[in-house]
């Protein structure tokens, strides 16, 4: 329909705003078919700059394809479609990827894919070249976007072949036994080098946690495997009640040992100490000696034959005056026996 401006303009002056209003109400008024056009660009250039961005993400601007900006979450304007392109990412949520295994369905019983393709990324070699099953899971979330979106080409195959690069690495430098048994400790080992791998390549990814989910040995060789560990628990029990004894055996053996040195140091100190006062008391006595020698003599002469004759039975009296033998009333036996009984 063509439209001529002079007229419309010419009869709107014309016009009240009461027949205006009137001519709306009964449905003869028609807007013009161009001005609709431009309230509807206007309306959809109006909704392609303003934009939302939820607290848990930010907005990365690009004009014409190249960054710009990067909006925070709240209420935002950009230019119109075609100029600038926003793109939003989370960088609060966290990401989980599976390693050995897929979730089916996530509940109270949840249910897990286990088949021969995830079978392949948990199969690893051990540092005493034993086979291991090793599934795990890898949980990280975006800390910056910039390097997210436009440093690498698809950052998802290449975390995840760095976290199986990773875990490769560490589960190859321990040994069977320490796979099953210190998941934790491979687990922060393999979080450690993912994050070292990650940075190194500017993914803009942030690992949270790695879990180790339960590590086994291969179906086939788990019997064998099986009694390899019960004959390692049977030498860890052989072990321990070793260690038992000898904690009761050894304490006690040395209690008594030094009980015996105690006794051996007090029998020496006593010896020592009497023959320093035998010492003593002989060194006093040839003092005494020294200054009366005839009387010292004889004093000690009659001092040894008080303490010998009690304890003699039989007692010879030799006079070389008496040519005769000499009857002796020999009044000590008495005492000698009543020596012995007080023996």
């Amino acid at each position: 329909m063509n439209w001529d401006w002079d007229k419309w303009q010419e009869k709107k002056e014309s016009s009240t705003p009461s027949d205006v209003w009137k001519k709306v109400r009964g449905g003869r008024f028609r807007f013009p078919g161009n001005f609709i056009i431009i309230v509807l660009i206007l309306l959809f250039l109006s909704y392609s700059c303003i934009f939302t961005i939820s607290a848990d993400e930010v907005g990365v601007i690009q004009r014409f394809g190249k960054y710009v900006r990067t909006c925070q979450p709240g209420l935002n304007f950009k230019l119109p479609l075609g100029i600038e392109k926003v793109t939003k990412v989370k960088v609060r949520h966290i990401y989980k990827e599976e390693f050995g295994f897929r979730t089916l369905k996530a509940g109270i019983r949840t249910r897990y894919a286990t088949s021969g393709i995830y079978k392949a990324e948990a199969l690893m070699l051990t540092g005493d070249l034993n086979v291991a099953i090793v599934p795990w899971v890898v949980q990280y979330r975006i800390s910056n976007p910039y390097n997210y979106l436009f440093k690498v080409r698809n950052v998802r195959d290449t975390l995840r072949d760095l976290a199986e690069a990773s875990m490769r690495m560490v589960v190859g430098d321990r040994s069977i036994n320490e796979v099953l048994t210190k998941r934790e400790e491979i687990a922060f080992e393999a979080e450690k080098l993912l994050q070292k791998k990650l940075d190194e390549v500017q993914t803009g990814i942030k690992v949270v946690n790695i879990e180790l989910k339960k590590t086994n040995v291969p179906e086939p060789v788990q019997p064998s495997f099986n009694k390899v560990n019960q004959a390692i628990q049977e030498r860890e029990k052989l072990i321990y009640e070793a260690k038992e004894k000898y904690n009761r055996e050894i304490p006690a053996a040395k209690g008594k040992a030094g009980k015996i040195i105690k006794e051996a140091e007090g029998y020496a100190i006593a010896k020592v100490n009497k023959a320093r006062g035998d010492v003593v008391r002989f060194l006093d006595l040839y003092k005494e000696y020294v200054k009366a020698k005839d009387i010292t003599l004889r004093r000690l002469y009659l001092e040894a034959m008080a303490s010998t004759l009690p304890y003699v039975e039989k007692l010879y009296i030799i006079d070389k005056e008496q040519q005769g033998i000499l009857n002796l009333l020999d009044l000590t036996k008495t005492k000698a026996a009543e020596s012995k009984k007080g023996r």
